[in-house]
């Protein structure tokens, strides 16, 4: 009928007869349908993974495959050429632009067979199993094939396995296959862990040009630079009779001006390989110039690339706790990593100690001082090597004096003990470890013998604050000062009230003397005190009462740790923010409440994995 639009069906096919009013209903004003609603499309989000999953199963069966790859090995791929284009633009373009469209089998040389079934795998199924066994074969698969997101799985997972024996290895395979951001990632863990990386094989067998690369960074985390000698000597002994002359080059990268003064007149003036060369010379007279004019003409020292001090990039930093009080002396050690918010085991001390104090140094050794290990006041010292790849405790040289309930303190490099309790007497004795000397000295005593003492740093000098008098039997609010340049105590502002086992931290210029006891009575409040002011000032209340509670800062913050409330070991930590002027209780606590225990803060060292 004229003006109707009839759809017939016959043969499968269907046909609409056009009026002339239908051809002209373009010309005619439209009427909008009051209330229609937009459609939208049906959407399945498992259609194409089962589609995915019968032609992966199709494959398997060789069924539909229109192409077969070959590697080297004769090893045979099947699989569907539509497929294969369009997760990989490398099968895309054989496909499509290259003779390879008309065949049914292809072989592609240099290409590892367990690699390519891998990837064919992967572009079937979205899922792939990278490990230690195959990554060195898939990723330059996943590379050739155009992979992509292979390829970053590759380098996510090298990433995580970085490690001071590999990472020289991991850099130049990212540099070989143009990964550029494992590159990068490497180049910087080296860089931070180049003192454990140095003690490896793989640094011994790089290139001089790879030395020279590496020791010229501004961004090397050294102890000193004394360890970047050391490592150049080593690398050149390793192969002398081809690497003896390049030395005057890599010399010309090791900042010996940075080095001690004794260092160079007793190691580096001594080294053979350097008396036979005058360039080297050189540069040994130059650092020894530096030196002279230091201390004589600061103003004169001449600039170059060698008295440059290098600006390394921190590692991330953590909270570690030693051994302490749960309830009896423990040899346990754990530490705590912000961007997890989790404790963990560390190494444990090979004996059980409390009461200790606890000091870490530039080179990444953290000493364990002192103490009662259950049964004595002690007077020895362990040593934990974080910069070892394998860190342990081993003992070291013993204190002069037997010391629990000590305060331990870093100042110029330089462990000093103060105080404490030898199992008879409290003591107003304190003496000072000397690590280029290795050997214990007294200095200059306290006017008043403190144990349980709180000592912290703090413009190059040293505070000995509150504590306990064996002799007068009272809790102390008396502080004192010591001057290491004239060795000797000077009494500065009393405290606001007596504080015995009161922790002791510094932040940000201010010292912190945080809880405590007066006799029975535990305390939460906490005063700080401002050389700039000379006096002691309360601040807010901690939340628990605490006493022998470990204080340290970390990026602005005050965290004090454990400790007890006077009836039992806490595990808990409260942070303080001076912005605010608040206390916070961290969600994550210690794995057992220990009071008593040793806490500092130490750059995260490699074997210490989430």
């Amino acid at each position: 009928m004229e003006g109707d639009s009839i759809l017939t069906g016959g043969g499968g096919l269907l046909l609409r007869y056009a009026s002339q009013n239908s051809l002209d209903e373009s010309s005619q004003k439209q009427v909008p349908r009051s209330g229609r609603r937009e459609r939208t499309p049906y959407r399945n989000s498992s259609h194409t993974v089962r589609a995915f999953e019968v032609l992966h199963s199709l494959r398997r069966d060789e069924v539909f495959c229109d192409i077969k790859l070959e590697t080297d090995d004769n090893t045979v791929v099947f699989g569907h050429k539509v497929v294969l284009s369009s997760s990989s633009p490398y099968f895309h373009a054989m496909f499509t632009s290259f003779e390879e469209k008309n065949k049914d089998h292809v072989i592609i040389r240099e290409l590892d067979s367990t690699a390519l079934k891998l990837l064919v795998d992967f572009i079937y199924t979205a899922q792939i199993m990278v490990s230690e066994e195959n990554v060195q074969v898939l990723l330059p698969a996943a590379n050739l094939l155009q992979l992509h997101d292979v390829q970053d799985a590759c380098c996510d997972f090298l990433q995580s396995q970085l490690h001071p024996t590999n990472c020289l290895g991991i850099k130049a395979f990212a540099d070989l296959h143009s990964c550029m951001e494992l590159l990068s990632s490497s180049e910087s863990y080296i860089q931070q862990h180049f003192s454990e990386v140095v003690e490896g094989d793989e640094f011994l067998s790089l290139s001089s040009e790879q030395v020279i690369k590496l020791i010229s960074s501004d961004e090397l985390t050294v102890p000193s630079e004394e360890k970047v000698f050391e490592c150049v000597i080593c690398w050149v002994n390793y192969e002398s009779s081809s690497r003896k002359d390049i030395l005057p080059k890599l010399m010309e990268h090791v900042r010996l001006p940075l080095a001690s003064k004794e260092y160079l007149l007793k190691r580096v003036e001594e080294e053979p390989l350097l008396k036979n060369s005058l360039e080297c010379k050189d540069y040994i007279i130059e650092a020894l110039n530096f030196h002279l004019l230091k201390s004589e003409q600061p103003g004169t020292i001449p600039k170059t690339i060698r008295t440059k001090p290098r600006q390394p990039v921190g590692l991330p930093k953590v909270i570690l706790v030693v051994g302490g009080q749960a309830p009896k002396a423990i040899r346990s050690v754990e530490w705590y990593d912000q961007a997890t918010n989790r404790w963990q085991s560390g190494p444990e001390m090979s004996t059980r100690r409390c009461r200790a104090g606890l000091a870490v140094l530039k080179d990444r050794r953290v000493f364990a001082v002192g103490g009662f290990n259950g049964s004595l006041r002690v007077r020895t010292v362990d040593m934990l090597d974080l910069s070892s790849p394998s860190p342990c405790w081993v003992p070291t040289v013993a204190m002069l004096a037997r010391r629990g309930t000590l305060g331990v303190a870093v100042l110029d490099n330089c462990i000093y003990a103060v105080g404490g309790f030898d199992g008879t007497s409290g003591l107003n004795s304190a003496e000072v470890f000397d690590c280029s000397t290795q050997e214990w000295r007294m200095v200059s005593s306290m006017s008043t013998r403190r144990s349980s003492v709180g000592v912290g740093v703090l413009n190059n000098l040293l505070y000995a604050v509150g504590g306990y008098d064996g002799l007068s039997r009272q809790c102390l609010k008396s502080v004192e000062c010591y001057h290491p340049s004239t060795d000797t105590w000077t009494p500065v502002a009393e405290m606001c009230v007596r504080r015995s086992g009161a922790g002791v931290g510094v932040l940000d210029g201010v010292m912190y003397a945080v809880g405590g006891h007066d006799g029975p009575e535990v305390r939460n409040s906490v005063e700080a005190y401002r050389p700039s002011t000379g006096v002691w000032t309360s601040i807010a209340d901690m939340h628990m009462r605490r006493r022998n509670a470990g204080v340290i800062a970390l990026d602005g913050l005050l965290y004090v740790v454990g400790g007890d409330d006077g009836a039992s070991n806490l595990a808990s930590i409260e942070v303080y923010n001076p912005n605010t002027n608040t206390w916070s209780m961290l969600s994550a606590s210690m794995n057992i409440g220990r009071s008593y225990a040793g806490v500092v803060v130490i750059d995260k060292p490699p074997h210490f994995n989430n």
